[in-house]
């Protein structure tokens, strides 16, 4: 598997947010973001910072528990939107 690239938790939630999800509460930890999916909501908490995501806290964000996006998905976003 390819190597995901460095973001910072500030540039992923610009990001996802231009994809549709929506900012919801914000808190010490994160912001969480929301998307419907049909009738299921999915839901995700994305910590607010300006230093890079680890990159185990990325690809959890990234995954199918939570935001489905994938390594192809953030790179389609980053390319659609820049960073």
């Amino acid at each position: 598997m390819a190597k995901l690239p460095a973001i910072t938790g500030k540039q992923l939630i610009k990001l996802l947010s231009n994809g549709g999800w929506v900012a919801g509460r914000r808190a010490k930890h994160g912001v969480a973001l929301s998307k419907a999916f049909g009738d299921r909501t999915r839901v995700t908490v994305v910590p607010n910072t300006n230093e890079s995501l680890d990159p185990g806290t990325l690809g959890a964000i990234l995954g199918p528990k939570q935001t489905g996006v994938g390594k192809t998905g953030l790179e389609k976003l980053i390319e659609e939107h820049g960073l």
